[in-house]
Parts: C-alpha cells; sequence; structure tokens
C-alpha cells in the first residue's frame, strides 16, 4: 500500500480500516448489524454500516481481504447477490493479493464493490463530504 502501509490481507483487518476511515470522515458506524435472515434461516448480517449524521445516508460495506488466492473470491458473487436483499444500499470493500485480476475486474464492473485504497474519495462522493484534490 501506499505510503509504506503494511497490506490489508483480511476482512478483520479491512473492517478496522473502514471504521479507521469513517471515524476520520465523521461517520457514525455500526459494525456487525444484523438485518434479517438468508434463504436458509441464518441471520444477515452486515459487516460494516456507515451512517453520515448530518444528511441521514446510511451504507452497507461488506469487507473482504484476502492475502492469497482462496474461499474469499469464490464467495464474492453471491456477496454482491446478498447485497441486493438489503434494504439500502451497500457496497462489497476488498483487499490483499489474493484477488485474481480476473475478480478484480468482476467487482469493479459490478459497480457495487471498491478497492480498500480507493474508499476514501468514493465514501467522500456517496455522503456528499468536502472532496479532497490531488495535484
Amino acid at each position: 500500500m501506499a505510503g509504506g502501509k503494511q497490506a490489508v490481507n483480511n476482512s478483520k483487518a479491512v473492517v478496522r480500516e473502514v471504521r479507521r476511515l469513517a471515524a476520520k470522515l465523521h461517520l457514525d458506524v455500526a459494525v456487525e448489524y444484523s438485518v434479517g435472515r438468508r434463504l436458509w434461516g441464518a441471520k444477515r448480517k452486515i459487516d460494516v454500516v456507515l451512517k453520515s449524521p448530518t444528511s441521514g445516508k446510511i451504507l452497507g460495506v461488506e469487507c473482504k481481504g484476502q492475502r492469497k488466492s482462496g474461499t474469499a473470491e469464490e464467495k464474492i458473487p453471491t456477496t454482491i447477490q446478498d447485497i441486493k436483499a438489503w434494504p439500502i444500499e451497500g457496497i462489497v470493500v476488498f483487499s490483499g493479493e489474493g484477488f485474481t485480476t480476473n475478480m478484480r475486474s468482476y467487482l469493479i464492473s459490478t459497480g457495487k464493490a471498491v478497492a480498500l485504497e480507493d474508499l476514501e474519495p468514493w465514501l467522500r462522493l456517496y455522503f456528499g463530504l468536502p472532496l479532497v484534490h490531488e495535484d
């Protein structure tokens, strides 16, 4: 990652980074927010729910991190489908070297996924926060 930061390679680390960014942007945060049940009866939980205290706008965030190729990548299409069942808008935030180029391309093509390193400007636009311009 830029600036010498250690790579974020697992879902818990992605959740921590999303929470850190939400605090920086003064957004309210709920973690592991229960929202109904899945088809087979399991509780549906959203990894992180962000809310603007000024506008009331809400966004659900599923966090996926993967150090090497494996099961997180295989679950992505199901995650994108699951977001459609939420009562709020949602995205997948992903990070880690384990996502193949094809999966990264798929994620971005859905319009429902953002790489962790691109999340801050995305959230600024979504929540109508002041934009930061890079020179």
